[in-house]
């Protein structure tokens, strides 16, 4: 049986300082990120364009936390290994941006990395159910990928429930992630619901006049 499985703040840094990344960085890490979450957008599988392997490597340097790095490109298999070399602790990939998502799950794997994979809000579970024995996290899009700021969607939630079931039945151990418009009112429901990972950018930034250790703490109350 899967233990109840600790609470995890993933902060994007689509929200940051894109001048002062790396200080946005220590400031995330000062303030009890367990993890940091990069957004790859590629403007061809979603409608914006953000950063890329070299400045994941720069950045890592300056980092002593995972780097949760969430792939929104298309086809996405050819540059897993550029941004497992680059420093990506953990990839997430969405199966529609793969011709094969069993071998980009088995190339994540042999480079010694985390096994993410991510739902659009369109996407049902059922994609992926034959993959969860292989899979370390699963991501649930709360927003169409593409843009920050949107307007969280509670109906991806019964997706969460879902794949809490499934774990528990076939004694599974992968986290569930959550991301898109997560706020401190959202996050408790996602919590409830199993989500165990929150990605949450604005509210982390912005809240409280950028109080990030505070933001932080109110996400992971329940």
């Amino acid at each position: 049986m899967v233990s109840m499985k600790k609470i995890q703040i993933s902060p994007s840094i689509l929200s940051a300082d894109f001048s002062q990344l790396a200080n946005e960085i220590k400031r995330l890490e000062d303030g009890g990120a367990d993890m940091i979450h990069v957004d790859v957008m590629d403007g061809h599988f979603v409608p914006n364009l953000t950063i890329g392997p070299p400045v994941i490597k720069s950045l890592k340097k300056h980092s002593s936390i995972l780097f949760d790095v969430h792939l929104m490109i298309s086809p996405v298999h050819k540059y897993i290994k550029a941004y497992a070399d680059a420093g990506a602790d953990i990839i997430t990939i969405h199966p529609e941006a793969t011709d094969d998502i069993d071998s980009s799950i088995s190339l994540i794997k042999e480079l010694n990395k985390k096994v993410g994979v991510s739902l659009n809000p369109e996407t049902k579970v059922d994609i992926i159910i034959e993959h969860l024995d292989k899979i370390d996290l699963v991501l649930i899009m709360s927003v169409n990928p593409g843009f920050g700021g949107q307007k969280f969607m509670p109906e991806v939630l019964s997706k969460i429930e879902e794949l809490k079931k499934q774990r528990s039945a076939k004694d599974l151990d992968f986290d569930i992630e959550i991301d898109g418009g997560i706020n401190f009112e959202n996050s408790k429901i996602a919590i409830q619901a199993g989500a165990n990972i929150l990605v949450s950018g604005t509210t982390i930034f912005k809240s409280n006049n950028g109080d990030i250790k505070k933001n932080i703490e109110l996400l992971k109350s329940k």
